[in-house]
């Protein structure tokens, strides 16, 4: 789902202090103070003893007893999705419209006047330079794996009609199906799609950005998920109540990107199956995450500037040329159209896919959109950690928009460009290659109908990967931020360890239940910190609030 490119270099172990007036919160808590800094064995570490230690104790025990008992823990992964997802399934979606709600309100109040970084503050990247950082955190192995696969799973659940059983919905249709009617079907399933990659998902990120800058860049805290609650918590935040919301946000962000890890490998896998006839076995699934931890790890050794901010460079280049590909060469008049078309049907339809109580589709409010807001709040502090660093200078009004337009609108191109195609391919010409094949192997398929196949198909199986490097690189370098204390430049093989923790993650929940597995954990660990980014937005308030605002 996303790219940091985020320079360790040149920042210190704290944050900027801010220009002109702010309300500085006056604490006595020094960044850093409650750590673990020493050399063992040659090897430096600067760490918070209580976080790092229990984050890490309960990871790797949790990697040893998935990858001991793997016969064991597939149906009790299955069967803890289940659960969650059919019980809690209106709580992810009640809290993400919370979260839109408070995102756009803020941008018509006075509030959104508030300048991130004081009152003087200068922006750090041009308006071009900010947009494109936008655009690559809103790029991730996500749309790759679903900017085919999902469009046509809704539009075949829809056009197939709705059945029930017992008085009970079977079907996976959004909302009220449209059985039978193609255009109706198009245009459902990609407001659907648009739906689980649109306001509501950029809603969530915006929150979590905006409260580390708010209260970083103007009250002087570090940069960690702790300091958003310290106008509720006040001193008590660098204690134990603090440690459990870093606690929280580690294990959010270690199963949101191990789930999108998984769900590359898989890609890759079946890419490699497709194009050169390589087993796409779990062995293969296997080596191909510890090779791509191992150039991670290289990542790291060379540092953000030549590491991974250079692969990003080049990953938003390729995936650029790639939708540009697939637009020239696709069903380009039907691209185009439908862009507007879809938009529309995305705002008509928005009341009703967001509704989290009462619904009768409940495989698809359940089993995509649950999962779905669970999986965009567990890489919320991943992604939001992001934004607000590439954001400091900018009002928060126009900190909301560009957060929630931009991203959108891109997301909303992707999907219609490769959805559309894919669905054109079916409807239109007739090929069923398509809708045939597995989620994981329709983006080749479609690719493979235009010109070119071998080579586009080539190159996605590059860009799932590159994004499986840059994802692994930067998300090893916030969940390192948050377990040193809030430092943002903490020793090089703490974050190692990280990067080899997810790529353990991932490897243990796709032989302990494969993508069951990986949802299952995704909402499991959304759910407590869905909880944490609801009073996150009382506190937002009550920060913007005690903050100088331009006339």
């Amino acid at each position: 789902m996303t790219n940091d490119n985020t320079n360790e270099s040149t920042e210190p172990a704290g944050v900027p202090a801010p220009e002109g007036p702010a309300n500085l919160i006056d604490t006595d808590y020094v960044i850093g103070q409650d750590n673990i800094a020493a050399t063992k064995f040659g090897v430096d570490v600067d760490l918070h003893g209580k976080v790092f230690t229990f984050s890490a104790l309960v990871i790797l025990a949790f990697v040893i007893i998935t990858l001991a008992l793997q016969d064991q823990v597939g149906p009790l992964f299955e069967g803890l999705r289940a659960w969650l997802t059919s019980n809690i399934s209106w709580f992810f979606l009640a809290g993400a419209n919370v979260f839109v709600l408070v995102s756009v309100g803020l941008i018509f109040t006075p509030l959104g006047k508030v300048r991130l970084g004081g009152q003087h503050a200068k922006p750090d990247f041009s308006y071009a330079g900010w947009f494109a950082m936008l655009f690559a955190a809103g790029m991730g192995i996500g749309l790759m794996y679903f900017g085919v696969s999902e469009p046509l799973a809704h539009f075949n659940s829809s056009i197939g009609g709705t059945s029930v059983e017992n008085g009970m919905r079977t079907d996976w249709a959004p909302l009220g199906a449209a059985g039978g009617n193609e255009s109706g079907a198009i245009s459902l399933a990609m407001a659907a799609t648009i739906f689980h990659w649109g306001l509501h998902p950029w809603a969530i990120y915006a929150v979590v950005a905006l409260s580390l800058a708010l209260f970083s860049f103007n009250k002087g805290l570090p940069l960690t998920m702790r300091s958003v609650f310290y106008p509720i918590l006040g001193e008590r935040v660098w204690g134990w109540p603090g440690h459990i919301i870093d606690i929280l946000a580690v294990f959010a962000t270690l199963f949101g990107l191990a789930t999108s890890l998984g769900l590359g490998a898989q890609q890759a896998t079946a890419g490699l199956a497709y194009l050169f006839g390589i087993p796409g076995d779990e062995l293969t699934m296997v080596l191909l995450i510890v090779a791509i931890t191992v150039v991670a790890l290289g990542s790291v050794m060379l540092g953000v500037d030549k590491g991974v901010q250079r692969l990003s460079q080049l990953n938003m280049i390729v995936a650029a040329l790639l939708l540009l590909f697939v637009v020239i060469f696709g069903p380009t008049l039907f691209i185009a159209t439908g862009f507007f078309q879809f938009l529309f049907s995305y705002v008509a339809d928005l009341p009703a896919l967001s509704n989290p109580f009462g619904r009768e589709d409940a495989n698809f409010s359940q089993g995509w959109t649950a999962f779905y807001w669970a999986w965009w709040i567990s890489w919320s502090p991943f992604v939001g950690m992001f934004i607000a660093r590439v954001s400091r200078g900018r009002t928060v009004r126009e900190f909301l928009i560009a957060v929630l337009i931009i991203p959108t609108l891109i997301s909303v191109l992707w999907m219609t460009a490769l959805g559309g195609t894919a669905i054109d391919q079916v409807v239109n010409l007739g090929l069923e290659n398509v809708a045939g094949a597995s989620g994981d192997l329709q983006l080749f398929e479609m690719l493979g109908n235009l010109p070119l196949g071998m080579i586009t198909s080539i190159i996605a199986i590059f860009l799932v990967i590159v994004f499986f490097v840059t994802s692994s690189d930067s998300g090893s370098l916030v969940i390192d931020a948050i377990t040193a204390g809030g430092k943002v430049n903490a020793p090089k093989p703490q974050r190692m360890f990280w990067a080899i923790i997810e790529g353990a993650i991932a490897i243990a929940l796709l032989l302990g239940g494969g993508l069951s597995a990986l949802q299952a954990m995704a909402v499991s660990a959304g759910f407590p910190f869905t909880i944490v980014l609801l009073v996150a937005c009382f506190a937002i308030v009550k920060g913007l609030m005690s903050e100088p605002r331009e006339a």
